[in-house]
């Protein structure tokens, strides 16, 4: 049963997301120009973060503006975010791949079409003492994650298929965004986290912890930045433009970390009272997600995982054309 609910409220959650903004039935926004800049709200579906360092790169060092863009960060819910652009009132949102094809489930137009994570940044992590150390060393277990639904969500039920553990045999609690805290309080045996965050927070807290990746057990796909499929049809050099600047922000951010983090000071608030080596920690690891040959591809395989995983989960009632929902064309 808690699947099946699972699937209406995730399911329904962006269907009236969509609904809503198409509800008042309005022709689809024009892109908003500023002299010879095209305005472009992208939404970015978490707060301001170090983790972001490659937008805040591309806007500082101008590759958005060389490329025609005035480029402006929402940080509105992803699923908000998604049912804009799919609508057309928005051109890009960054988005994760399995929330693409929960969303063309409902007919929603989006296609993702740059690859920003190249592995699935979610995992497993728990206290040395506690012997956790695989996907089996859960069963038993109470498990935290924020909630059942999302990422966190989906990453550890594909990590636990992947293993063959079935999830009935854990204790799944939804806890809200304080992994850390129920961890360290010893409220749950593990919780379901970021790797690249929750872990460099634990081990700067004195914390000695074992991590287990999904990225070790199955290809998924991670972030990434969407658009509609009538702007592919109608500009699609317009959109061309806007992944290739995206993609020389991407490689700075890689190439000089300490630069990133400085460029990145102007659009995260708070960030230059907080411990620096710890935001520089969180970098390094965002990083070794990022890298790819050539940067921000496209794997076929991470989409027909996940396509799975979801009708696993019943989140999907059926297959959808998983090709169709990104395409390659815009990464050479």
């Amino acid at each position: 049963m808690m699947k099946r609910i699972t699937r209406i409220l995730l399911s329904g959650m962006i269907l009236a997301v969509f609904l809503a903004a198409c509800g008042s039935g309005s022709e689809p926004e024009e892109i908003i120009t500023e002299g010879d800049l095209i305005e472009v709200i992208l939404p970015l579906g978490y707060i301001p973060n170090i983790q972001f360092a490659p937008l805040y790169v591309a806007v500082e060092k101008g590759y958005f503006k060389e490329a025609g863009f005035d480029v402006s960060f929402d940080y509105r819910f992803e699923t908000d975010g998604l049912a804009l652009v799919g609508q057309g009132e928005l051109p890009f949102a960054v988005v994760s791949g399995e929330q693409v094809l929960l969303a063309r489930a409902q007919g929603v137009p989006v296609k993702y079409v740059v690859s920003w994570y190249q592995n699935f940044p979610v995992g497993v992590t728990a206290k040395v003492e506690s012997g956790i150390r695989t996907p089996e060393d859960l069963v038993g277990k109470s498990v935290g994650l924020p909630g059942l639904y999302g990422a966190n969500y989906i990453g550890l039920i594909a990590l636990l298929n992947a293993a063959g553990v079935d999830p009935a045999d854990l204790t799944l609690e939804s806890i809200g965004y304080n992994q850390v805290e129920a961890l360290v309080s010893d409220q749950q045996d593990a919780v379901a986290i970021y790797v690249t965050n929750e872990p460099v927070q634990l081990r700067a807290q004195g914390y000695e912890i074992d991590e287990i990746h999904v990225s070790d057990y199955v290809q998924l796909v991670g972030n990434g930045i969407i658009t509609n499929e009538e702007l592919i049809a109608t500009d699609p050099q317009l959109v061309e433009r806007f992944v290739k600047a995206f993609l020389e922000g991407l490689a700075d951010a890689i190439a000089d970390p300490e630069e990133a983090y400085q460029l990145s000071l102007n659009h995260v608030e708070g960030l230059a009272d907080a411990d620096k080596t710890i935001q520089m920690e969180v970098l390094r690891r965002s990083i070794g997600y990022w890298e790819a040959e050539p940067l921000g591809k496209i794997n076929p395989d991470g989409w027909d995982n996940m396509l799975e995983v979801l009708l696993s989960m019943e989140l999907l009632a059926e297959p959808i054309p998983v090709e169709e929902a990104y395409t390659t064309e815009f990464v050479k």
